[in-house]
């Protein structure tokens, strides 16, 4: 196997761990907030059908978490394998933040298997309750350890370069990067809005099929309002992430937006298709890219003229700009008109129709997070670390990366169909109904 064959299979193998590894990830950061918010409703308002979401949702989450420890083990062996030069160069700067994630996971975890342990052993509920502060702090702390080491691909800093090696590093400065604080905040506020989305459509998934059972709206209501609010904070995020990218990376911005020419008033530019290098059947919006970057319609926004023709990152990513925008704002108006139908009861919020929209959006919101992460990841190319090491210097030259990767698409085919039905059987053979019947069953004798 030539070089370019190992860059070819060594990218094919590393997004594919990380599309799969997102969607466990992105769950696993997310859903913890969801089971708190559930138990911290249900001892305020002394419902239990908030408790019992709770309670199922934590056990759906282990399952989750499960997966998401091997395909997270994986990425990080695979950085090694796949990418020797680049943690040969970099190792030392990322080797701290990717500590601090391993940490948070077992602060996590141990939390976890306490909370877990300890249901129905708390007389105070509210007791019962802290142990779910460090599950959610610690899922929510790896997300964004992990998420600096991203971060500083884009943006390295706290080091010096000398006969091409980093030395004089200051760790700190490295994880606080200009990339930092945008992309953090985008990783974990999506991941609640998208949590929260696909329990959404798990609820309304179960009322379209039968079981009207008022524990399926009041999860169902929670959810959404929920993902309305972490919709609208991604939102104002994602404004603020356009303006580090109009002053730290511009390339991906412009090849994002499909900007070719440096120009003041720019327009921003959805859809669309490129014909010759013109871009046909697109809406452009005047002056919102100029807004988007700089806060001021009139502002200038650099161009992909300003820039060498092999550090252009791959025009299409704007389809991936599309598509996770288009979505974002579809699961914010679906959500509002949700909440505005359930607060003045408009019955088409109940009608089937509704409700298979909001299952749909279940799967939508996993794929604006892909095609997120695509558009981040990609946007980045050529470098692996911007400005200092292009993606065809860092890779392997060994001839098995091939082998690696239809081995690893063995395993993410195995664990995402067990996941799967796993979960699948978990809730099937228990089912709410004949849960409360068996609590309400339990209290009686305990009274007795």
């Amino acid at each position: 196997m030539g070089n370019e064959e190992a860059v070819f299979y060594s990218r094919v193998l590393t997004e594919l761990t990380l599309s799969f590894h997102i969607i466990y990830a992105t769950i696993g950061v997310g859903v913890p907030l969801m089971i708190m918010i559930a138990q911290w409703v249900g001892i305020r308002k002394n419902d239990e059908h908030y408790i019992l979401l709770a309670r199922r949702w934590a056990r759906g989450f282990v399952i989750t978490v499960a997966v998401g420890v091997v395909t997270g083990t994986a990425i990080g062996m695979q950085l090694s394998l796949l990418w020797p030069n680049f943690m040969e160069l970099a190792g030392n700067v990322i080797a701290l933040p990717l500590f601090l994630e391993t940490f948070a996971f077992f602060f996590e975890a141990i939390f976890l298997g306490i909370y877990l342990y300890t249901w129905d052993r708390f007389e105070n509920q509210k007791k019962h309750l802290l142990l779910l502060i460090p599950v959610a702090i610690g899922a929510s702390a790896s997300a964004v350890f992990i998420t600096i080491v991203n971060a500083f691909m884009n943006a390295p800093q706290g080091f010096d370069v000398l006969n091409g090696e980093l030395v004089n590093i200051n760790p700190l400065l490295a994880m606080f990067n200009p990339a930092m604080p945008t992309k953090v905040a985008h990783v974990v506020v999506t991941a609640y809005m998208t949590a929260a989305f696909v329990l959404a459509a798990i609820a309304a998934f179960r009322l379209l099929k039968g079981s009207n059972h008022i524990y399926h709206k009041k999860a169902l209501f929670l959810t959404m309002k929920v993902g309305l609010v972490f919709s609208i904070a991604a939102a104002i995020i994602g404004d603020f992430s356009g303006k580090y990218l109009a002053e730290y990376q511009p390339e991906k911005l412009a090849a994002a937006e499909w900007h070719f020419e440096t120009e003041e008033n720019a327009p921003l530019i959805l859809y669309g298709v490129l014909d010759n290098g013109e871009v046909k059947y697109a809406i452009k919006i005047p002056f919102a890219l100029s807004i988007l970057a700089h806060f001021n319609p009139t502002a200038e926004v650099i161009g992909l003229d300003q820039f060498p023709e092999d550090e252009i990152p791959p025009l299409y990513i704007h389809y991936l700009f599309d598509i996770m925008v288009t979505i974002g704002v579809w699961m914010t108006l679906l959500s509002l008109v949700y909440w505005l139908g359930v607060q003045m009861r408009w019955k088409m919020v109940q009608s089937k129709l509704f409700r298979w929209l909001i299952v749909l959006g279940g799967p939508l919101s996993i794929l604006a997070i892909e095609a997120g992460w695509w558009l981040a990841e990609v946007g980045r190319q050529p470098w692996i670390l911007r400005g200092l090491m292009r993606v065809e210097d860092a890779a392997t030259t060994s001839g098995h990366v091939d082998t690696m990767l239809i081995l690893f698409s063995g395993l993410y085919l195995v664990l995402g169909v067990g996941s799967i039905v796993v979960l699948t059987r978990m809730f099937r053979r228990n089912p709410v109904e004949q849960e409360l019947e068996d609590r309400h069953a339990t209290k009686g004798a305990d009274i007795s």
